[in-house]
């Protein structure tokens, strides 16, 4: 099972990356424009992501549908100064989605990783593949964002 991991240093207090993570509009803002959430169960998403399952409709591009995803949030123990969260989702296409994310603090800012195992048969490597790209994706928006102040709006 191929796993993806890949880093960077934002410029921002780990607090207030970590406060930031836990929405699920910086989960839309991150992976826009590549992959499109909709909330499926519960129908909205909540102020802030809790421990538990959220089923999604998700689309490449807002056009291509993809099918439903759950992402099941949990919060590993971890050593001090250290958090992490995980989303250990699945659909019909990738039996496994272990995606956690580690926020720890590196001198004036934070250092934020993604690494995800993935679980899709035949189709794991294509899937690692494009996993690798949407998380440097992700992460570029992350840079904006933080440059941007936590602006949303902005970027």
């Amino acid at each position: 099972m191929p796993n993806v991991e890949l880093s960077t240093f934002l410029d921002a207090p780990p607090d207030q990356v970590w406060d930031a993570l836990h929405t699920p509009r910086l989960l839309l803002f991150v992976a826009h424009p590549i992959l499109k959430f909709d909330p499926v169960e519960p129908a909205q998403f909540p102020e802030r992501w809790a421990e538990g399952d959220y089923t999604v409709k998700m689309t490449w591009r807002g056009i291509i549908p993809l099918g439903r995803q759950v992402i099941r949030i949990s919060h590993p123990e971890t050593a001090e100064g250290i958090r992490q969260i995980r989303d250990n989702g699945s659909s019909a296409l990738i039996r496994r989605w272990d995606h956690l994310v580690t926020v720890a603090p590196e001198g004036a800012g934070t250092l934020y990783t993604d690494k995800v195992a993935i679980e899709a048969g035949a189709l794991t490597w294509f899937v690692a593949q494009f996993a690798r790209s949407f998380y440097a994706h992700r992460q570029k928006r992350w840079q904006h964002l933080v440059a941007q102040g936590f602006d949303y709006c902005a970027v």
